[in-house]
């Protein structure tokens, strides 16, 4: 990583208050068709559905005790439109209840049920309903309304499934109406929860990204600020700022998730994305300043929602970002959290080769998943550094 100014770690007066730790866990809950028809389960694959409890309880050994996780509305309605079968959350909602972990339910990870047809008019009411089923069932079994992202990373859906056909719907050309339809979905779904079971927290996640064009070259202008500013249209969408008709507004979002990895930032070659940008060009933007960007547009509380990296580099990618984080916190801006995402590596989604990017490695020895010691080591050291900033005794906790 570039050498950047370093943070003072003094205390600030910001106190996180969404997650009962600073530092969560996500499970990677892929569960789209990719485009030669094979359905992908990641939780399944990493047989997470069997060891909710034994990962929960292992991450929690490492100050972690707050999660992201999955609902996979695939296996809830396989039988069709009306019929719910929970065998396959049940066990995780009462997994987290013993461990003591918060979770963020994604209600979908990129992936439906096969009968459901996303540009069809059923798709809003049809997800509306099985969220709300959903809530009323994570309140009826934990006593509390749920946390959740509704629908993941709309703007990856729309460009993914929507415009290049690598993923579930497999259309060419069509992110625009991928997008307004998954907006609908997520506006029909958090009204839905709400009235059902108010309290329920709605969270947005979505990739910050930045690209530019290669210097001196004004005809790459236009596409990379095009590009920019499409990383905006969920959001704005969602709270009624941008296409007003499908009915957001700025009640929708309780907090903005934040989706950012080392080839988040892009440069452009004749109109498209050629190559990540090197965190060491001149052109890469700070976190930091990406991070004060999103609060400033939605002044709301905002995490890291999804960071890791391959292989031997997890414990310096996770001190650049906390070194961002803080320096952002000490900014001024409320960040709530950072989410080491996955924080269990699994296998890869286009040919299954095994991704060593999380905390835990994937296959148990002795009843355990094995650490990568260098990145506990790191966040252990990044726990300490916030609980000064925080002016703590522990890591700051809901």
């Amino acid at each position: 990583m570039p050498s950047l100014p370093q943070c003072t770690d003094a205390s600030v007066t910001f106190r996180p208050s969404l997650f009962r730790s600073f530092f969560l866990g996500g499970f990677e809950c892929s569960t789209h068709r990719r485009n030669d028809g094979r359905r992908l389960d990641l939780i399944a694959a990493t047989r997470h559905d069997l060891l909710a409890e034994e990962d929960y309880r292992q991450v929690a050994e490492h100050g972690i005790r707050a999660v992201r996780d999955g609902v996979r509305w695939h296996l809830v309605q396989a039988a069709g439109p009306g019929q719910y079968d929970w065998s396959a959350v049940l066990p995780m909602l009462h997994a987290a209840q013993r461990a003591g972990t918060q979770v963020v339910w994604d209600l979908c990870h990129y992936g439906w049920p096969d009968w459901l047809d996303i540009f069809s008019a059923d798709f809003a009411p049809r997800f509306a309903e099985y969220a709300a089923r959903f809530a009323e069932l994570a309140r009826a079994e934990t006593g509390a309304a749920p946390t959740l992202c509704p629908l993941n990373e709309i703007s990856f859906l729309a460009w993914a499934g929507g415009e290049t056909g690598h993923f579930n719907p497999c259309t060419n050309g069509r992110g625009p109406e991928v997008k307004r339809q998954a907006v609908a979905a997520t506006l029909a779904a958090t009204r839905a929860m709400r009235q059902l079971v108010p309290g329920t927290r709605v969270f947005a996640v979505e990739p910050l990204i930045n690209t530019v064009g290669r210097p001196n070259v004004d005809a790459d202008i236009e596409p990379a600020e095009r590009r920019n500013a499409g990383m905006w249209e969920a959001w704005d969408m969602l709270l009624g700022r941008q296409a007003p008709e499908l009915g957001g507004s700025e009640d929708m979002l309780d907090a903005i998730g934040v989706n950012f990895y080392w080839n988040n930032q892009w440069w452009l070659h004749e109109g498209r994305d050629a190559a990540p940008l090197s965190v060491f060009d001149e052109r890469w933007v700070p976190l930091r300043a990406l991070l004060a960007r999103v609060h400033a547009r939605f002044q709301r509380p905002i995490f890291v929602a999804e960071t890791s990296i391959e292989g031997d580099r997890r414990a310096l990618w996770l001190r650049y970002v906390a070194d961002e984080v803080i320096a952002a916190l000490e900014a001024g801006v409320p960040v709530e959290g950072i989410c080491l995402y996955p924080v269990l590596s699994h296998p890869g989604w286009d040919n299954d080769r095994y991704c060593p990017n999380g905390l835990l490695e994937m296959e148990p020895k002795h009843g355990r998943r094995p650490v990568h010691l260098p990145l506990a080591q790191e966040l252990r050291r990044q726990q300490a550094r916030l609980a000064a900033l925080f002016g703590t005794g522990e890591e700051a906790a809901a």
